[in-house]
């Protein structure tokens, strides 16, 4: 722990020099000013458009049909086994998960060896429910509270209706992929597992004699993976905690944001340390009375409007379909904004969840497909959902105007309000201190989708530079500067990366998909035969 900190005091002593020594444009500026030719460069490589006025960008077209096509294919999981998912959690399969056969159970099962399969129940280093608690706490985030505002402002309530479309359908896809994490995963000599696409990618292609093509996919991921975990999952996240922190404490110095970020830096910094277990241990216990506490506001505002809630459902769906915000395409540009902000807030398709599903304690690989897709269903339909009906609600009156000024900001009292802020004041209305309980929301939903993400990006880094301790700390002394820079840098600039990076994601990720699903059924009917077999 003593080299941990001195190394972050090596880390940050130069960037607190730096601000000490900025000009009149202040640190934050200096920093932003610098980002942005990143994040615009990254932006335009990945949404390349294959339509214009509206643009259509081919990544979107790629996740959303995928996730259609595995929708159909494996007969609307999102739907039929959204129960056995749920029992799955709670632990009612338990007793199939390592349970001892009878002396005249058959030596082998579908192929396997019986003392085998008991041996890959013991795998693995957390439960059903920290695996979900530990990917869950990676997608719901503040792509659900500032991402959802910004989806509003930019695409107005119609947005709301294709965000929910995008996360039903992203179930599907969830399923698939970390179904995959866990068929796929590696297991250290120290009982440390190491999953994910880049391994399902690599091991499943080599399987049905692609390896080369295997080997490019599963390196293209890791690295987007690691751009994803300093973008989305770490810079905006604390970009939006430090939105609201400023705002509640009346910061306005010009290097408020990265004095901010060097805070956060050290106290993600010290939970990372501990590794997936770690990570568990905190996330199951945070993001469930996170996201309860954020809900249960939700429908306290939601309720308390009564008489608005068949108003705004109205116009969530009458505007999908007939949009009154300007500038963002009509109906197609409208269902564009809905489904960038759902596939960014629960990374159906992007493939990182499965890093983290992939440590599950479990001999059936299908248990925790299932266990997965209840992830876009808790993020997008519940949590997402809720957030736009508290600000369409809010909103009723016409005291904001839909389609801002092109960039997801709005003027309120005015004022202009990005992102976070724009939630913020549509809880002001109606929670006396509201702005107190929603810094404390962001900033926990921040801190754990970048514990949780750093995980995913880590093990990246390893799966490319080797599981050295020297490898470990380079990775996560960079993860800490882009805490930093997140904090600092404007949201446009910081979203716009952030979105190329988990974007990226997808085109290596269903690489891994396409060849890889006829396996998912076959453990799909595996799990389902040792329930009922469980049952008779």
């Amino acid at each position: 722990m003593k080299k941990f900190l001195l190394s972050i005091s090596t880390l940050i002593l130069p960037i607190l020099t730096f601000a000490q020594e900025a000009t009149e444009k202040g640190l934050d500026q200096q920093i932003d000013e610098g980002f942005k030719p990143v994040s615009d460069f990254f932006s335009n490589v990945i949404f390349f458009k294959v339509w214009t006025d509206p643009d259509i960008p081919f990544v979107l077209l790629l996740l959303v049909g995928s996730a259609a096509f595995f929708t159909i294919y494996f007969g609307f999981p999102n739907i039929k086994y959204f129960g056995k998912a749920i029992n799955t959690v709670r632990g009612k399969y338990d007793e199939i998960e390592g349970g001892h056969e009878a002396s005249d159970t058959p030596m082998t099962i579908d192929g396997d060896i019986r003392d085998t399969i008991r041996d890959e129940s013991q795998e693995g280093e957390v439960s059903h429910f920290q695996a979900l608690a530990t990917a869950v706490s990676g997608t719901v985030g503040n792509g659900n509270i500032a991402g959802v505002a910004l989806a509003i402002a930019l695409g107005g309530p119609g947005a709301t209706f294709w965000m929910i479309v995008c996360g039903l359908l992203g179930m599907s896809t969830k399923f698939v992929e970390c179904t995959l994490g866990v068929q796929y995963r590696d297991v250290g000599e120290d009982g440390t597992v190491y999953g994910g696409p880049m391994y399902y990618i690599t091991k499943g292609l080599k399987e049905r004699g692609f390896s080369v093509l295997g080997k490019i996919a599963a390196v293209l991921f890791a690295i987007f993976c690691i751009g994803g975990s300093f973008g989305g999952g770490n810079a905006a996240q604390s970009n939006q905690a430090t939105v609201v922190l400023k705002e509640l404490m009346g910061l306005e110095s010009t290097s408020a944001g990265a004095v901010i970020g060097v805070v956060m830096a050290l106290l993600v910094g010290i939970i990372i340390i501990g590794g997936i277990k770690r990570i568990a241990s905190v996330t199951e216990k945070v993001v469930p009375f996170m996201a309860v506490l954020y809900i249960v506001a939700c429908l306290y505002i939601i309720l308390s409007n009564f008489s608005l809630i068949d108003d705004a459902f109205g116009l969530i769906f009458s505007e999908a379909f007939n949009p009154r915000a300007m500038g963002v395409g009509g109906v197609i540009g409208v269902l564009l904004v809905g489904f960038k902000r759902a596939a960014f807030s629960n990374e159906a398709g992007a493939g990182s969840a499965s890093i983290a599903h992939s440590a599950v304690k479990t001999k059936y690989s299908a248990s925790e497909g299932l266990v997965a897709l209840l992830e876009p269903f808790i993020d997008t339909v519940v949590i997402c959902t809720m957030t736009a009906l508290v600000i369409v609600i809010f909103n009723t009156g016409g005291i904001f105007e839909y389609g801002g000024d092109g960039t997801g900001g709005v003027i309120i009292d005015g004022m202009r309000y990005e992102g976070a802020g724009i939630t913020s004041q549509a809880f002001a209305e109606y929670i006396p201190y509201s702005n107190i309980f929603l810094t404390i929301a962001v900033v926990l939903f921040a801190v754990s989708t970048m514990i949780s993400w750093s995980y995913y990006g880590l093990q990246s880094w390893k799966f490319l530079f080797g599981r050295g301790k020297v490898a470990d700390l380079t990775y996560k002394m960079l993860f800490l500067l882009f805490v930093v820079i997140g904090a600092a840098a404007s949201m446009k600039s910081i979203w716009d990366f952030s979105d190329a990076m988990i974007f990226a994601m997808v085109f290596p990720n269903m690489v891994g998909l396409y060849f890889l699903f006829p396996v998912v059924k076959k453990q799909l009917k595996r799990y389902l035969d040792a329930i009922k077999a469980a049952k008779a």
